[in-house]
């Protein structure tokens, strides 16, 4: 991976007006921040420059507004972002123009302020260059904190760093360490653990992997795929059936690279997919026609742990089972209870990501044990696809 500068590298600040893409795009109820995880990670990097005597202005997308949206606005989140970050942090109406010339010019060294949604303006996602020379008017620097907006060639997010001194965040540089060390310059063997409904979704993923890991793991829905296209029958389990082929044609990639798949030779199914609905372990060449597969069996659980033990690096993303439902989450639940545990006795460096991952890694109560959690949702996925990241591109050095 080519290197970037990071704000270690940034010159003298006190005075500097350092524009930072942040994600304050979070999620809300009743009008206040339900969830504020992405407020806590952005305050590494607007302390670091606050204290060093720069004025910070936070810039951000919230929602998908056409226009300007009131319903929309970060003011109730530049509130929450205060309490977070332990000092007075300043609203701003625009992100662009006088607003923003005024509002720099009252701010104190070391003051913070958050300008106003940036896809208020329509320039922003298509990547304007005039609306890009707007906002950058502002600033003396910019600083991308946002991993979880690389995916995005959007003036905040990839625009800027064409026009201004770039340099990434703290949130961003531990991202981009941690995938590197995950894929990019891995110690090995690697195993790859990917769960999930379809395998629809993921496909770009699955092809990637298996030219990169040395185990790849298949759970959760997509994992009937692959029974099936092995000729198995997977009962009225979730299946896409039409991607047999695709299946058929990753697991001879796989074959090829070197890379051992690992699906489940036992599994847990219900005929109703609720809680704590009656359940068995079958094996898989005994799934009855009105059975559904709704977990992997203890015994597969068992071999995937053997497997990881022999591993240095693993990259997790997505559920073995339906975790959100007792008691097929029990699976999910003891393979990541297995790598958390390796995590911590310095054999196994874990790196995690996804929504749904890490909400299965909450629930398993590992989420301090692993090595890195990322919860940029989309831009992990591409990143995990292999594809180039706008955002990470553009503050690359050569």
């Amino acid at each position: 991976m080519a290197s970037f500068r990071t704000i270690d590298d940034m010159p003298a600040l006190a005075g500097k007006t350092v524009l930072v893409r942040a994600d304050l795009n979070v999620p809300m109820a009743d009008g206040a921040v339900s969830d504020d995880t992405r407020l806590r990670a952005a305050v590494a990097t607007i302390a670091a420059l606050a204290d060093a005597g720069a004025k910070v202005l936070v810039l951000s997308h919230f929602g998908r507004p056409k226009g300007r949206d009131e319903k929309n606005s970060l003011k109730p989140i530049a509130l929450a972002l205060a309490d977070v970050l332990g000092r007075p942090v300043a609203f701003v109406e625009d992100c662009v123009g006088q607003a923003v010339t005024a509002a720099a010019g009252a701010l104190p060294a070391g003051g913070v302020a958050v300008l106003e949604n940036t896809r208020f303006h329509a320039g922003e996602e298509a990547n304007d260059p005039a609306f890009v020379a707007e906002l950058a008017a502002a600033g003396d620097f910019y600083v991308n904190d946002a991993f979880s907006a690389a995916h995005r060639a959007h003036a905040s997010t990839e625009g800027l760093a064409h026009v201004l001194p770039a340099f990434a965040g703290r949130t961003m540089e531990a991202e981009l360490k941690a995938l590197e060390a995950a894929l990019g310059t891995p110690k090995r063997p690697v195993a790859a653990i990917v769960g999930g409904a379809k395998v629809s979704s993921k496909i770009d993923v699955l092809t990637h992997l298996v030219e990169k890991v040395d185990h790849l793991m298949i759970g959760g829905g997509m994992a009937n795929t692959f029974l099936a296209a092995r000729g198995i029958d997977v009962g009225k389990s979730l299946c896409e059936h039409d991607l047999k082929a695709t299946a058929l044609d990753i697991m001879a990639r796989a074959e090829k690279a070197g890379c051992t798949i690992h699906l489940p030779y036992d599994v847990v199914v219900a005929k109703e997919f609720k809680a704590h609905a009656a359940n068995r372990v079958a094996n898989i060449h005994d799934i009855q026609a009105d059975e559904m597969v709704l977990d992997i069996g203890p015994a597969a659980v068992e071999a995937l742990a053997d497997a990881l033990k022999t591993c240095a690096t693993a990259l997790w993303n997505g559920p073995l089972g339906a975790f959100e439902i007792p008691p097929f989450d029990a699976a999910t639940v003891a393979l990541a209870r297995t790598a958390a545990a390796l995590t911590q006795g310095g054999t196994l460096l874990t790196v995690a990501g996804g929504g749904d991952t890490v909400a299965a890694l909450a629930h398993a109560g590992v989420t301090q044990d692993f090595s890195f959690i990322s919860t940029a949702g989309g831009a992990f996925l591409e990143w995990m696809e292999g594809k180039p990241l706008p955002g990470v591109v553009a503050l690359q050095q050569a």
